[in-house]
């Protein structure tokens, strides 16, 4: 089991109280960061503790030497171009956000710099160029979500030696996601698995999509985007209703109901994040910091829903797992 410990600030606050002080002396406005949140606060609250902290460590202390405008789109993509016009409306020197809301804040603003602390496959859906050089007024984290699939899909058969039928959730709507529902068939085609594709594009389908399996799916495979992310609590209800273990791509998806989850340490991202704002707010140009991957990753199982799910989880699973709910 591991605990995250959620620290305050105020030790960095005495050290950069000298640079806040000639700032204020001489009637600056402080640098601004505009967060713009995919999902809801709640969803959002331990990834941005993270960023700020990061931020305290380098100096910027929220308040005193860095403003940070928070928004947020509560899963709706329709809030994306919205709040990205407001904040090149308040003239913010950098928009911090997630790959789903990229396109939007890129085609309110070529010249703000954009940070996406997590993104799906940032080249693929066409956010960056490449990751070594992502050119333009980007960088930021790929979750190199694809190119886990093929393991989600093992832990899942690991758990059900008899898994045949897998159903996939996913937004349709997000390129990010897409292209991932591409890979979930593709892996599952070579070990000769069924997928049915559940699609969505509003909260107002999840409920649809579930009344719509057939019968004799027997897993869920859960693609991340902000939408999922706002709604990950419902869909886990819902699976667990239809007698359905899931596989998450992130720890944060697993909630109270979810069964496992194979995938970045969102946590580590954002405060990763925390150093391109940094590097940006010193100067430094978006085109020229290379996009970086994951270093952590995490396996977790949720021992309470195996129990309520009926399944035994074998001690192989157990052994691999970084974290056991119990």
């Amino acid at each position: 089991m591991k605990r995250r410990e959620f620290i305050t600030l105020l030790g960095g606050a005495a050290a950069a109280w000298p640079f806040t002080a000639r700032a204020q002396r001489g009637g600056k406005k402080l640098p601004t960061v505009g967060l713009l949140g995919a999902s809801t606060r709640s969803n959002w609250n331990h990834w941005t503790a993270a960023f700020v902290r990061r931020l305290g460590e380098l100096g910027w202390i929220e308040g005193r030497t860095v403003a940070i405008e928070y928004r947020w789109a509560e899963g709706s993509s329709e809030r994306f171009a919205e709040i990205a016009a407001e904040f090149v409306q308040l003239k913010v020197d950098v928009v911090v956000t997630v790959g789903s809301a990229v396109a939007a804040v890129k085609q309110a603003t070529s010249t703000i710099p954009i940070v996406f602390a997590i993104a799906v496959d940032p080249v693929g859906t066409g956010i960056v160029a490449s990751l070594a050089r992502p050119g333009g007024n980007i960088t930021g984290l790929s979750t190199q979500t694809a190119d886990l699939t093929g393991k989600k899909i093992e832990l899942l058969r690991e758990l059900l030696p008899g898994l045949r039928r897998l159903a996939t959730i996913a937004n349709i709507g997000y390129a990010g996601s897409v292209a991932e529902i591409g890979e979930v068939q593709a892996a599952a085609g070579k070990l000769g698995l069924d997928v049915i594709v559940l699609g969505i594009r509003r909260a107002e389908d999840i409920a649809s999509a579930f009344g719509s399996l057939k019968s004799g799916v027997q897993a869920l495979y859960v693609c991340p985007d902000a939408l999922i992310n706002a709604n990950h609590a419902r869909i886990n209800a819902l699976a667990l209703g239809a007698r359905l273990p899931t596989i998450h791509p992130f720890r944060d998806y697993l909630g109270a109901q979810g069964l496992m989850s194979y995938g970045a340490d969102n946590v580590d991202l954002f405060r990763r994040t925390g150093d391109y704002v940094d590097k940006i707010l010193r100067g430094a140009n978006p085109s020229d910091l290379p996009v970086e991957q994951p270093t952590k990753f995490e396996f977790v199982i949720n021992l309470k829903t195996a129990k309520a799910l009926g399944l035994d989880v074998p001690d192989k699973l157990l052994a691999l797992a970084d974290e056991v709910i119990e």
